[in-house]
């Protein structure tokens, strides 16, 4: 199924507040992962986080009448994309979480888009390099070198959690143009792909989770990490699809992926109010140069009026290669 969209047919302020509320959403992820990692080890969380995703979409599911894919083909790429888009960012995060603030967390996130060029480029060939996406790529690496603060040296557990969340996006650099290649000419909705991943990406953290022990009972658990999870399952894993799939629908992919920009603001306002957390200089500086390298691969400056986009299911569901 492909859907024909024009952005500009839907007012902003049709989709705008949806707009807002998906980036508080995947920006505030990274609190509650914080919060999850305080009692539970980050495959635990990560499986209880992804289980209650898969059963939020299954309810989704019920309600509009779809149904799972049947195609095995599609369920074999399906285990790569739970794996890389799902089960491995997921964990990294909270090992990285275990280590550095939230809100740094957040900012790392905002690399995925610099990591999926040159690997749909590459090795998917599903984009061309020209010399704006170059261009952008090489702002958004010098992006990354000021957010880590090189010529202050590296090494220690703080460096060590960063580039597990830069792992984690790079995960989610890999999946989201596996998923165009092999995945997006499919006939399911976008829905439905996203439930049949969540639900293998369960499937994959349960055979893992008891390597990293007995996983605590979901009763055992305070107040505050068990909320923690219900929200990153629940929102950040279940409901923001939903969001993000009006969005699309109303405002067109190009404009609702600019999500990406707003997602690392809330997640710096959420850890700096909620958690007092707070950041060396540099951090912020180089958040913005990568989002500006971003912008910049992604022909956000001077880009003309789009014309009515053809979207495939699975184009829909990059969206959480972007959130935490």
């Amino acid at each position: 199924m492909t859907v024909e969209i024009t952005p500009d047919r839907a007012p902003v302020r049709s989709w705008l507040p949806g707009f807002v509320a998906l980036a508080a959403i995947w920006g505030s992820s990274f609190l509650f992962i914080k919060v999850g990692v305080t009692e539970l080890h980050p495959v635990h969380l990560t499986l209880y986080r992804v289980a209650t995703g898969a059963l939020t979409l299954f309810v989704v599911l019920a309600v509009l009448r779809d149904r799972l894919p049947r195609d095995p083909r599609v369920w074999a790429h399906m285990f790569v994309v739970a794996a890389f888009g799902v089960a491995v960012p997921f964990t990294l995060f909270g090992y990285g979480e275990q280590r550095v603030e939230s809100m740094l967390a957040g900012i790392w996130n905002a690399t995925t888009p610099l990591i999926v060029l040159p690997l749909a480029v590459l090795v998917f060939r599903t984009e061309r390099l020209t010399a704006r996406r170059a261009v952008g790529l090489g702002l958004g690496f010098v992006g990354v070198l000021v957010v880590l603060g090189v010529w202050e040296g590296v090494g220690g557990a703080h460096f060590v959690g960063q580039l597990m969340c830069f792992g984690a996006a790079a995960c989610y650099g890999l999946a989201i143009p596996y998923q165009k290649k092999f995945v997006a000419g499919s006939a399911y909705s976008g829905l439905s792909l996203s439930a049949a991943q969540l639900l293998v990406a369960t499937a994959q953290l349960a055979l893992v989770a008891p390597f990293a022990g007995t996983p605590p009972s979901p009763a055992g658990l305070s107040p505050r990490v068990a909320a923690s999870v219900l929200a990153l399952g629940a929102l950040g894993t279940g409901l923001a699809f939903v969001i993000n799939m009006r969005n699309i629908r109303l405002a067109g992919a190009s404009t609702a992926s600019t999500v990406t920009y707003l997602i690392p603001v809330f997640a710096v306002l959420v850890g700096a109010v909620v958690l007092g957390e707070r950041m060396n200089w540099h951090q912020p500086v180089g958040a913005f140069v990568v989002l500006v390298g971003v912008a910049v691969a992604q022909g956000l400056f001077g880009r003309r009026r789009p014309r009515p986009e053809v979207i495939a299911p699975s184009v829909r569901t990059a969206e959480p290669a972007t959130r935490g």
